[in-house]
């Protein structure tokens, strides 16, 4: 049976994870997961993630998740863009999110980068998710 939305699987995975107060999480590996994975890292809102096999060409990556005082560094975590409804934005859409504390993710022509980043680069592309 093959996923609809791997990305949206993902990051529910991460969120019902954080809300079980799991350490880890394991998710299906793919590489534009671990494209957003390596924003998540970079961002700070989760510790790390590995890459594992399980079995001939099925690998999965284990996502360390960030607690700060018993407290989930993830609060909300929400896709955007979906394959039903893809959403794509301008530089010019690109407003702080969560009163400039939480990010958004854009997938752009350039990789998958935050806002802010795509800000500097003066890029859009599409809206995949918006974590705070």
């Amino acid at each position: 049976m093959t996923m609809s939305d791997p990305v949206s699987d993902m990051l529910t995975r991460i969120r019902n994870a954080l809300k079980a107060n799991k350490s880890s999480v394991v998710v299906p590996a793919s590489k534009h997961k671990k494209s957003i994975l390596d924003v998540l890292v970079a961002e700070g809102y989760i510790r790390g993630y590995s890459e594992a096999e399980e079995r001939k060409n099925i690998s999965y990556f284990v996502v360390e998740l960030k607690y700060s005082e018993s407290k989930p560094a993830i609060m909300n975590i929400k896709r955007v863009s979906t394959p039903g409804r893809r959403v794509y934005v301008s530089v010019d859409d690109l407003k702080p999110h969560y009163n400039g504390l939480g990010v958004h993710i854009i997938s752009t022509s350039k990789g998958v980068i935050t806002d802010h980043a795509a800000k500097q680069m003066n890029i859009g592309g599409e809206h995949l998710c918006s974590i705070y």
